[in-house]
């Protein structure tokens, strides 16, 4: 039995000993760069994001404790040598897959076994399973079970991005760890130790290996270690040792032994999207030598020079955009003129178009779009203003594009019209920057915009009848009015008229009083663009102006204070006002808090200082203006105003409102204290008309609960005169009604 069981270490011996033998055989004959593999992590060159001391993945390494891994990075830069590392450090059973050549019949050989491995001794398994992209679909998925319930450690190689090439379940369940190129300093130090190793390089032989060769054999190899010391491996076996059996390895050798460089590119793989990427990146960072490298690159790697063009038409929209409106049309230009020409000579108008948009300004306002269309999934309603419809087929019928006004038709082609839907008037989409072309429109478009808001708002304040009217219900009863009373051109002209007669200077500060919209600024801030524009608001005006000053650039906004007699005090003592000037609501303006105002505006006026003030006194009220239009509509043909001849039981009510707005004893009482402050005044009148379709939303501004007018009425006649009034507006719905309006200019000096 003894001799049984002698013989039997023999032959295990024996196994064994030629097992090494053979291993030992095919170690001495491998490449270099097999030979030269790290054993452990003091040994691995690199990637010390992941592996230096105290990271995450080197203290997992070292306690036996990695769990799921996916290795990903470019070929070269120790995916493998990792994983072979873990095994060498762990107490579990390591297998080892080549997803290339493995099938489904290999997956459930290594399950089984790691079933098996785990019910009989208690031990886990880990299996690394290297090109883990190459599995298809339902082989990543016969992996998932065992995986999840913990029979299988995964440990996957891969040179594609995980995300996008391995089940997304599998990705779930282990730590993504991204391996970069490796760095120059990397790779010396790679080299040295090959040239170094007597065991597994060649620190045995005399090799003199120039520095310009090695610089060159590191900067070839794109960061790959496997590259590099194959390269090392034919230059030194393929060269003749000198007579000392020393081995010299010139640049020339160095060259010869790598060739040149190969460009890290597959077209479907990562490297072609991170290129493209770097090249747009390098496009919008206006980096025109970033641009050329990106551009040479995918062109030395054989990239369609059509899907470069595709992506410079789509930066030249996204990243140029309204800074240049040129910019496409020459990248289409040079794309055409590549179609005609091919390669070689294509590539001029390729870098043409490259260079072109790596040196033009840069906007991405266009995106404005996707603001637009998110308002559109959110919006309700979204419905064409009636004044926007189609009026060749249901004017006559329902009023389509009634109330349209043709931009062609007034100076400038512009009016201040409405064309967003009744729900969306005060939003704003685009907002241009201060580059190149849309930066040259800019301060138009600020305009523009300013005087849309403001039309909103001065119908409803400043507009003869809207004085007697209250909470409006909703923004399109003010677009409505608009629509009516032209208020464009209107507000156009009292603006001019109001700030006519300043004697401007850029270094000018400028007070505005009681602005109803940021219109009656603009031209203060154009003017005084040096000084400062300060804004006198009242308390239900201030969060409008806010909303309107969103549309100025922060250092070109005016500032903002109440009209309060208390905040006029605190302004600094050193801030003196030259001019001071706005348009007062016949309200604002016949309230007796204003007149407690130019006592200490006055001590808050430089030497000269100038006022310009427009008061607008409506000398009609609704029920006069009714009256009025009653009687027209009644002396036409084919109409029956019956209700003409109870009108007279509102003379009472019409005598109350004349009376009501006729308060010239405040403009009075207004001159004499300008002048016993020390104001020379001048002062004009002048009387406009203005006219206004009725309908149930201005019937409802007038007279429903909340309007000041219908306070009005209830204080001096019944409330069966309301009812009265109601009914015969509701005779003249769709019917245009004349209003008298007197407007007074204040021009002043201060002598002080």
């Amino acid at each position: 039995m003894l001799l049984d069981y002698e013989n039997v270490c023999l032959l295990a011996l024996a196994k064994d000993l030629f097992a090494f033998t053979g291993e030992q055989l095919i170690q001495n004959n491998a490449p270099l760069a097999d030979r030269l593999r790290p054993q452990t992590l003091d040994e691995f060159v690199g990637q010390d994001h992941i592996l230096a001391q105290g990271r995450l993945l080197r203290r997992a390494i070292v306690a036996d404790k990695v769990g799921n891994l996916l290795l990903y990075g470019p070929p070269g830069v120790g995916k493998t040598t990792l994983a072979r590392i873990i095994a060498l450090n762990t107490l579990s059973h390591f297998s080892v897959v080549n997803a290339a050549l493995a099938g489904i019949k290999d997956l459930r050989s290594e399950i089984e076994s790691a079933i098996d491995r785990l019910n009989k001794y208690g031990k886990r398994t880990i299996l690394f399973i290297d090109e883990v992209h190459r599995f298809n679909t339902a082989q990543q998925d016969a992996l998932l079970p065992w995986v999840e319930n913990g029979t299988l450690t995964l440990i996957g190689a891969t040179t594609e991005n995980p995300y996008f090439e391995v089940n997304k379940a599998l990705v779930s369940r282990s730590r993504l760890f991204r391996l970069n190129s490796l760095d120059s300093k990397a790779l010396h130090q790679l080299l040295q130790r090959a040239l170094n190793d007597k065991e597994k390089g060649y620190g045995l032989k005399l090799i003199n290996l120039a520095s310009e060769a090695e610089d060159h054999l590191v900067d070839v190899c794109n960061g790959d270690a496997r590259i590099l010391l194959n390269a090392l491996e034919l230059a030194v076996e393929s060269t003749i040792a000198n007579q000392d059996s020393s081995i010299s390895i010139d640049l020339k050798i160095a060259e010869d032994s790598i060739q040149e460089r190969a460009v890290l590119y597959d077209k479907k793989g990562d490297a072609h999207f991170d290129t493209i990427s770097a090249f747009i990146k390098s496009l919008r960072g206006s980096d025109p030598d970033a641009a050329l490298f990106w551009l040479a690159r995918m062109l030395e790697a054989g990239e369609n020079p059509r899907f470069i063009f595709r992506r410079m038409l789509i930066a030249a929209g996204e990243d140029i955009g309204l800074a240049d409106p040129n910019a496409i049309v020459i990248v289409e230009s040079c794309a055409a003129a590549f179609d005609r020409i091919g390669l070689p000579e294509g590539i001029y108008p390729l870098t043409q178009a490259t260079l072109y948009l790596a040196s033009t300004e840069k906007s991405n306002s266009v995106k404005a779009i996707f603001k637009a269309v998110q308002k559109v999934k959110d919006s309700q309603k979204q419905n064409v203003p009636s004044h926007l419809k189609d009026a060749n087929r249901d004017q006559e019928a329902f009023g389509d594009g009634m109330g349209y006004r043709y931009p062609h038709s007034v100076a400038k082609n512009w009016v201040p019209q409405q064309y967003l839907p009744d729900t969306l008037l005060n939003e704003i989409f685009w907002e241009p920057t201060e580059h190149g072309w849309e930066g040259q429109r800019r301060s138009l478009l600020d305009e523009r915009r300013s005087k849309q808001l403001a039309s909103l708002i001065e119908v409803e304040q400043q507009n003869p009848l809207t004085i007697t009217s209250g909470k409006v219900d909703n923004d399109l009863d003010r677009w409505l009015s608009r629509q009516v009373f032209q208020e464009g051109d209107r507000l156009k002209n009292l603006m001019t008229k109001l700030w006519l007669g300043i004697t401007w200077k850029k270094n000018h500060r400028v007070l505005v009083l009681e602005p109803s919209s940021l219109l009656w600024s603009l031209k203060p801030l154009r003017e005084a663009s040096e000084g400062g524009v300060v804004l006198l608001v009242s308390e239900d005006n201030h969060p409008r102006l806010l909303t309107e000053l969103e549309v100025l650039a922060p250092i070109e906004r005016p500032v903002l204070i109440d009209s309060k007699v208390e905040s006029i005090k605190k302004l600094e003592d050193n801030l003196k006002f030259e001019v001071i000037g706005g348009r007062i609501p016949w309200k604002v303006f016949s309230d007796t808090n204003f007149s407690e105002l130019w006592p200490i505006l006055t001590e808050k006026c430089a030497a000269n200082t100038e006022l310009s003030l427009i008061i607008s006194n409506p000398c009609s009220g609704p029920a006069l203006s009714l009256k009025e239009s009653l009687k027209f509509y009644s002396n036409k043909k084919n109409t029956d105003f019956s209700l003409l001849s109870d009108f007279s039981l509102l003379s009472d009510l019409i005598s109350k409102e004349e009376k009501w707005l006729n308060k010239q004893e405040h403009k009075k009482k207004f001159i004499l204290q300008l002048e016993k402050l020390g104001w020379n005044i001048y002062f004009e009148e002048w009387t406009e008309f203005v006219y206004q379709k009725v309908d149930n939303n201005i019937i409802k501004r007038w007279l429903n609960q909340g309007s000041e007018y219908r306070e009005i009425i209830l204080k001096n006649c019944k409330e069966e005169t309301l009812t009265r009034l109601q009914e015969l507006f509701k005779r003249l719905d769709g019917r245009t009604i004349k209003q008298k309006i007197i407007h007074t200019k204040f021009l002043a000096k201060n002598n002080n």
